[in-house]
């Protein structure tokens, strides 16, 4: 039966989404500018956040870009931000997009070495236990020197990877697998229960490794963009900020680590699933037919993506160049030695990331509107008005943790650091209050904020990745497998911040480990 053209506008809205779903948007859509104009354009701001927060959450529903875009545009069109202010924030964000488009592409392109590590890691390791902390202590060994973005992407692919060589089987597809018909009676084997088993399994491992890359990205100036912002405010260099973090970073990663080892022990919080029986027989006629048929010219794919890895973590490591120059070095490498010159081959690897880039283009408008609108201005303002010192890094710990976690943490730690320079340049604070707070800021924006995707960029890479709804993992299923380590990680790094950060720091300073600053050297730094 034919539908008319109203009706037809009123399907295409967000495509499948579901009814209730596009009835909400435009209810956000209507009410925004009657709260701007006719409430209170702090309360519209506030409001504009929850929506926005609202969309990520049902990223499976509907794609966060179409509806969290309405919205952007819409604020800055009643006046909320500007397209100025916008931009600003793209520029001043651009290398964590030229990260996105770049980086991501690159890891795409060594996904042979990749899946070639990971399924031996995979397969060499059959206790759960043992296998998960792998993941979880490679991820954030790599995320000390790598951007946490980075890291999850690799853990992505080879997700994705390992999750097709099923796929190709349990559809009964034609692969390389074999050529005799032992597979078919696999098939056969394959159940319901073996499936839901499988997605479960790299649920675990992904969130493991999704908090590794926090446990490792709080450690050093490059394991994060704010940490990087941090320190140029601060002047620390590498080795300096790492020991001026330890006295909450180091406790946190072991409690982490024993979290870990606790869940999956106690198979809670949905962890524990293991690897099932038919899945790894297929895992592991994969891993022999392909060392079988592997050429000589595959082999030489091999060694040069090892060597690119070598470049890449060195050329990270040592800050060589923005992380997203160096993903572009990896794409033409790769390619180059890989024999890979084709246009619509190159196409291939940018798919997966460029959506998440627009969605982050979208989200730093958001991020306009905030500042704008001054959100998060009188929270701060209160914080730096307590006297109490030790209060004082308990609340900017406790602040920057809640806001994180429902914001973009580089924008909180990029704000809160701004303000508590500014408070130094007026002479609220001494320049040693300055340091503790920059620790308090930056592990306050590293650590809680694993509660959410919304906190974490790279949580929220995942949670909106291709990978995701194959081993259906949803915002909601996120936050529950997050929960403990949210608790143990926030708790843990208070306690540190409250009881170790300022007599930890005074002992580094007898020891010569670190240094006093000046008043000046931040204020240049800051010029910078």
């Amino acid at each position: 039966m034919p539908i008319s053209l109203g009706s037809a506008f009123i399907k295409n809205f967000l495509g499948k989404a579901p009814d209730w779903y596009k009835i909400a948007i435009i209810v956000f859509l209507i009410i925004n500018p009657m709260v701007f104009f006719f409430i209170d354009p702090f309360i519209a701001g506030w409001l504009l956040v929850a929506e926005f927060i609202f969309t990520l959450a049902m990223a499976l529903k509907c794609y966060p870009l179409q509806p969290g875009g309405l919205l952007a545009i819409e604020a800055i069109a009643i006046g909320m931000t500007s397209p100025d202010q916008v931009k600003h924030e793209l520029v001043a964000n651009i290398e964590v997009l030229l990260l996105l488009m770049f980086m991501v592409a690159g890891i795409y392109f060594m996904k042979n070495l990749l899946l070639f590590i990971f399924t031996k890691i995979l397969l060499g390791i059959r206790s759960k236990l043992m296998l998960s902390m792998a993941f979880c202590i490679t991820a954030a060994f790599l995320s000390g020197f790598l951007d946490a973005l980075t890291v999850i992407a690799v853990i992505i692919s080879v997700a994705v990877g390992f999750y097709a060589i099923y796929h190709r089987v349990a559809s009964g597809q034609p692969s390389a697998l074999s050529h005799d018909h032992t597979h078919d009676e696999q098939l056969s084997e394959l159940t319901r229960e073996d499936l839901e088993n499988y997605r479960a399994f790299l649920r675990s491992l992904l969130m493991h490794a999704g908090v590794g890359t926090a446990l490792g990205g709080v450690m050093t100036m490059v394991g994060e963009p704010q940490n990087l912002i941090i320190a140029d405010h601060a002047g620390w260099l590498f080795g300096e900020f790492f020991i001026r973090m330890s006295p909450i970073t180091i406790p946190v990663f072991f409690c982490g680590g024993v979290t870990c080892l606790l869940v999956e022990h106690f198979k809670i919080f949905g962890y524990g699933a293991q690897l099932p029986t038919n899945v790894r027989q297929i895992l592991m006629d994969f891993d022999n037919e392909t060392r079988m048929n592997r050429t000589q010219q595959d082999r030489a794919k091999l060694w040069v993506q090892a060597l690119i890895a070598i470049w890449l973590i060195t050329g990270l490591a040592l800050h060589l160049a923005a992380v997203g120059i160096i993903g572009l070095s990896v794409i033409i490498l790769a390619t180059s030695f890989s024999g890979i010159v084709e246009e619509h081959a190159l196409g291939k690897a940018f798919e997966e990331a460029l959506p998440f880039t627009a969605l982050l283009a979208v989200f730093f408008s958001i991020v306009a509107v905030i500042i704008d609108q001054q959100l998060f201005t009188p929270i701060i303002h209160g914080v730096l008005h307590i006297e109490d010192k030790g209060t004082q890094l308990a609340l900017f710990y406790v602040a920057n943790g809640l806001l994180s976690m429902v914001s973009d943490n580089v924008f909180v730690g990029t704000v809160y650091i701004s303000e508590v320079q500014s408070a130094l340049e007026h002479g609220l604070i001494s320049r040693d209050q300055f340091d503790l707070l920059a620790v308090a800021i930056n592990t306050g924006t590293n650590l809680p904020s694993v509660a959410t995707p919304n906190g974490q960029a790279a949580f929220l890479f995942l949670l909106t990745s291709a990978l995701a709804p194959l081993i259906r993992l949803s915002y909601g299923r996120m936050v529950f497998m997050a929960l403990p380590y949210t608790l143990v990680m926030s708790l843990v790094g208070l306690s540190c911040v409250i009881l170790l950060l300022d007599p930890m720091t005074s002992y580094f300073y007898e020891m010569g480990w670190i240094t006093h600053h000046s008043l000046k050297s931040a204020v240049i730094t800051m010029g910078h």
